[in-house]
C-alpha cells in the first residue's frame, strides 16, 4: 500500500514543499528548519498547513 504526498506551507517562512504522508524520519522546512511532519510509526503527523494533497499513482 503506497502513500501520498503532501504540499506542505511552513507557518514560519511561508516555503512550500512535499512531505511524505508517511515519512519514516522528521521532516524539516528546506529554509529556516521548522519541523514540519513528525514520524508516528504510520502516517506522518504533519503540524502545519496542507496546500495540495498529490495522491499515490
Amino acid at each position: 500500500m503506497a502513500g501520498n504526498f503532501y504540499t506542505v506551507r511552513c507557518s514560519d517562512c511561508e516555503n512550500e514543499q512535499p512531505v511524505f504522508g508517511k515519512a519514516a524520519t522528521e521532516v524539516a522546512c528546506a529554509v529556516c528548519g521548522t519541523t514540519l511532519a513528525h514520524p508516528t510509526g504510520g502516517k506522518a503527523e504533519i503540524e502545519h498547513e496542507i496546500v495540495e494533497t498529490v495522491e499515490s499513482r
